[in-house]
């Protein structure tokens, strides 16, 4: 089994419910351009976690089926007005992260190169011009440097296929580096192909394809429970338990679509850019709607008052912009993502949506502050009761969030080179159990019932509520004698008999 550092309590249910597989990926490179990076030009190639080959005591899944890293007609091209001469070599650089040392070097002390320098070549620890590196001192074998130079006037160098055995488990990097500098505007074409045992879906993301797998069992479960009792009840059914109903197929589908990306990725190797879209943007208007439905209930929609009057602007304005932030944030981090780095999205996608939750969360508390306030005032036991249950599981979600955001960003702080990449799934699988745990209490709060109706609105019990805004409105003293208060509002029962209104009388009777 392998070893979960740094984790929380909820990471131990976690692993009980995924099986860690290693897979890889197919990279394609498209004509890029190699940029300075200190004496050297370099092209990133990739990074995936990969599993061993052979078998591990650390990797007990990794029994069967080969690791490598293999390039397929991987060529250089220079402009033809620059082909006139015969170059260094353009090398090829597959280290593992541990070994990151063994990479450039630097004379007495001095800045650390990539590229030979003079003084370095005279030390005689490399050749001038090529890549300084030196063997592992686990595996002298590694890291592999390989490469190709152009003769005469050629414009295309071509790499020699060659596969490169992967025998330990580790995040393995690869990098296109030349050190001449008359190779100006050098491109790369090809492909590589990262393979693990059991198929091409990189290592950080191979516990995802298991875990969403899971994730869309538990939703169907749920769905069973919801929509037995959805026809049970089906006419006692409120406005707020049909939005239950769409967050709930939405979640299907959403878990469904990310379970197939990655079992498409995992055979083929390439991202399917149509599934991920859709599995993005499902999952994208199913965490807007329950942010929306949140705000509604601790508005008290529904239950103290028909409509939100002039905040359902405001509402609707709030959560479009809260949907695109979060659809933008997403295709940057999912559409075509294939290497293995995390924290791909720049700040300024970030900051809005966390901006945006912020101010949703402020909203939503502020709101259930006051419709509690208004329930009590009114003496409605039974609304007030669901009301502070759903108010106590918002309340312990958001300090689980907060304790669960220093978590993330602690590991990534002390995660910048991703040797911890057989745990970074644990990340985004975190959010998506808080949110459907939420979803199970919202579920369990407000499943349809033989009693339903008595959570709905009643013109006779909230006529005193203001329908305009989240502040509390205070109620006119009632001419009932204060020995009758408690009943006074529901006192008289409605001839035609409404369902709600009878529902708390009796409630308070029974106090």
């Amino acid at each position: 089994m392998l070893k979960l550092q740094n984790s929380l309590f909820l990471l131990s249910l976690l692993c009980f419910f995924c099986v860690f597989i290693g897979d890889a990926s197919v990279h394609e490179y498209n004509g890029e351009k190699f940029v300075s990076k200190g004496n050297a030009f370099v092209v990133h190639g990739g990074s995936e976690g990969i599993y061993s080959s052979f078998p591990d005591p650390h990797n007990v899944t990794a029994v069967g089926g080969d690791s490598y890293i293999r390039f397929e007609k991987i060529s250089f091209r220079r402009p033809k007005e620059f082909a006139n001469f015969s170059s260094q070599s353009i090398q090829a650089v597959v280290f593992e992260v541990e070994d990151r040392e063994t990479i450039g070097g630097s004379a007495y002390g001095g800045q650390r190169a990539v590229c030979c320098t003079a003084d370095l070549a005279k030390l005689g620890v490399c050749l001038e011009g090529e890549v300084i590196y030196r063997p592992s001192t686990e595996n002298p074998t590694w890291p592999k440097v390989f490469g190709i130079s152009f003769n005469g006037d050629e414009e295309v160098a071509t790499l020699p296929s060659k596969s490169v055995q992967i025998t330990k488990t580790g995040m393995y990097n690869l990098y296109f580096i030349h050190c001449d500098l008359n190779l100006r505007d050098l491109t790369v074409e090809g492909k590589t192909v990262w393979k693990n045992p059991t198929g091409y879906l990189p290592g950080r993301m191979a516990p995802l394809m298991n875990f969403y797998g899971f994730m869309s069992l538990a939703f169907v479960i749920l769905g069973i429970f919801w929509f037995s009792q959805y026809a049970r009840f089906w006419r006692e059914v409120l406005p707020l338990q049909n939005c239950i109903t769409l967050v709930i197929t939405l979640g299907m589908l959403e878990m469904a679509l990310w379970y197939f990306d990655y079992a498409e990725f995992n055979e083929s190797g390439i991202r399917p850019v149509g599934i991920t879209m859709w599995a993005v943007t499902f999952g994208t208007i199913k965490r807007t709607i329950a942010r929306i439905i949140i705000l509604m209930v601790s508005m008290g929609y529904g239950v103290v008052r028909p409509t939100l009057g002039g905040l359902t602007s405001k509402v609707i304005m709030l959560g479009a912009t809260f949907f695109l932030a979060s659809e933008v944030l997403e295709l940057v981090e999912n559409v075509g993502a294939v290497s293995d780095l995390s924290g791909k999205a720049r700040l300024f996608l970030v900051l809005p949506v966390a901006i945006l939750d912020a101010f949703f969360i402020l909203w939503i508390f502020t709101s259930l502050s006051a419709t509690l306030n208004k329930l009590q005032a009114r003496r409605m036991v039974v609304k007030l009761d669901i009301y502070r249950k759903f108010t106590n599981a918002l309340a312990v979600a958001v300090i689980v969030s907060v304790g669960w955001i220093c978590y993330e960003l602690y590991f990534k702080s002390n995660d910048v080179y991703n040797e911890q990449w057989q745990n970074a799934w644990i990340i985004p699988a975190f959010w998506q159990v808080l949110s459907f745990s939420l979803l199970c209490v919202i579920c369990v709060l407000w499943a349809p019932s033989q009693n339903s109706m008595r959570y709905a609105y009643s013109d006779e019990a909230n006529e005193d509520f203001d329908k305009d805004d989240t502040t509390l409105t205070l109620i006119q003293p009632s001419p009932t004698p204060s020995k009758d208060f408690r009943s006074a509002p529901e006192a008289s029962p409605v001839q035609g008999g409404n369902r709600a209104s009878n529902g708390d009388l009796e409630e308070d009777k029974t106090e």
